[in-house]
């Protein structure tokens, strides 16, 4: 039984070892994988009975079938990014000592999902459920810099009334998209400053971000740049968790 399933899993292996590669005929598979060619199709039979291969009827050649995609969606539904996410900001405000939060989209606004407080007995506060408009903050700018560009668009459009901010609002957001990063200074509370990343989910879709507030005066050219920095490695680090692809 052992073998057969290690047997199975190096056929798997050959038919996502090559991206360019999508169709793969049996004596390809037995060469890769070494083993006979009867052997190879006694398990890509049983594969397939199951929906994890599937044979292009015109060619003969094999490659994934859908039911890795329901299984990979179902374990996407289930994870809890709220709790995907604490573990990571928990090491990241010991490691910056200041206070950070997790973002998630929600219409023309973002929630304030989870918080982990500074150590520091001066820190930036913003509280739990809170709904902050979407073109307010660095969080919610890395947000709308990686939504579908029409859609940011929209919501840019029903957040700002007068078209030539809107205008200058947008020019903004290209730059923190190809920067994967925003910073703001007093945009929610005055005194305060937030650097944010982006959070990106399946299919490259942003679901959040993850931001570090600081009050101001803590500010320094150096401490910026290592908070944009441990920033955008616990973002990538959660986006890593619940699913997004490289």
């Amino acid at each position: 039984m052992v073998q057969s399933i290690d047997r199975a899993m190096s056929i798997i292996l050959v038919l996502t070892s090559d991206e360019s590669k999508t169709h793969w005929s049996i004596s390809e598979i037995a060469e890769k994988t070494s083993l006979p060619i009867s052997t190879v199709h006694r398990l890509i039979s049983s594969l397939m009975k199951y929906g994890l291969i599937q044979q292009i009827p015109e060619t003969k050649q094999y490659k994934l079938g859908i039911t890795w995609m329901e299984i990979g969606l179902r374990i996407l539904d289930k994870i809890d990014m709220r709790a995907v996410a604490r573990t990571v900001m928990e090491q990241l405000a010991a490691d910056v000592r200041e206070s950070v939060y997790l973002n998630i989209p929600d219409g023309h606004d973002a929630i304030v999902l989870e918080r982990v407080e500074s150590s520091m007995t001066v820190r930036s506060i913003d509280n739990l459920g809170e709904r902050i408009p979407l073109h307010i903050g660095a969080a919610n700018k890395t947000i709308l810099a990686n939504m579908e560009p029409r859609e940011a668009e929209r919501t840019v459009m029903a957040l700002i009334p007068d078209p030539e901010q809107q205008r200058e609002f947008m020019k903004q957001l290209p730059a923190i998209r190809e920067n994967g990063y925003a910073v703001s200074y007093g945009e929610k509370t005055e005194g305060t400053a937030s650097i944010a990343a982006p959070i990106i989910g399946y299919n490259q879709r942003v679901v959040g971000a993850l931001s570090i507030g600081v009050p101001t005066y803590r500010i320094t050219e150096e401490l910026l740049a290592t908070l944009i920095d441990r920033a955008k490695q616990s973002a990538k680090e959660i986006s890593k968790r619940i699913g997004a692809t490289p």
